[in-house]
């Protein structure tokens, strides 16, 4: 191989690197920096649509949590008329009966409800 060979070859092996750095391009720096600000800009984008579709799936399911307790609430309604209500037979059943008769209930009752408790256990 000749000198001028090698040192075609070299040029072509190195070409675009200088002494002491890189040799610049075509581009100027204004196009490096829109193209980097493009890419930056591509990102913010697709981050801001995963931000809009997180808050919007939040949104969904903050309604539907608050639809299911207003129904709760209004389980708990009825249930606390249904409660009064018992209570104010109660009521009357221990006013009109004797003592050993409201005794007896009672016990009952509190053994009925401990059983029932157990088996559903």
């Amino acid at each position: 191989m000749n000198a001028r060979g090698y040192r075609s070859n070299r040029t072509s092996l190195f070409d675009g690197i200088e002494e002491g750095g890189i040799r610049a391009t075509s581009y100027s720096s204004h196009e490096i920096d829109e193209q980097e600000n493009d890419r930056a800009i591509d990102g913010l984008q697709d981050r801001v649509s995963i931000l809009k579709r997180l808050s919007g799936d939040i949104h969904e399911e903050v309604e539907t949590h608050n639809r299911m307790l207003d129904r709760m609430g209004n389980d708990m309604d009825t249930s606390r008329g249904f409660l009064s209500g018992t209570v104010d037979k109660f009521k009357m059943v221990f006013e009109t009966k004797s003592s050993r008769r409201m005794g007896t209930l009672i016990a009952s009752f509190v053994a009925l409800f401990l059983l029932v408790y157990y088996l559903t256990r």
